[in-house]
């Protein structure tokens, strides 16, 4: 069996077990005020959760950022000070 595709990017299956009837309806709603079947509204839901950094991924990125700069702290506090005198 071929696996699905979209936007040419194969496509998993993911099952969630237990699932309070509360929760479902609120996002059939949900999904039903948007336009979209329960489906494509979770796997929005899902999308965008993904594309988010966490507190941890974003430091790691800021730290190879600043690993790769030559700017210090110092330069930063003169560049914020220099822009504040400018303004005066």
């Amino acid at each position: 069996m071929l696996p699905r595709q979209l936007n040419g990017l194969a496509m998993a299956t993911i099952h969630i077990r237990d699932v309070s009837d509360a929760t479902v309806v609120a996002l059939r709603v949900r999904a039903a005020r948007a336009g979209l079947s329960l489906q494509a509204y979770v796997r929005q839901l899902l999308d965008r959760e993904a594309a988010l950094l966490t507190v941890e991924e974003a430091a790691d990125r800021a730290r190879d950022i600043a690993a790769r700069s030559s700017v210090t702290a110092d330069d930063v506090v003169e560049a914020i000070a220099e822009g504040r005198r400018a303004r005066w």
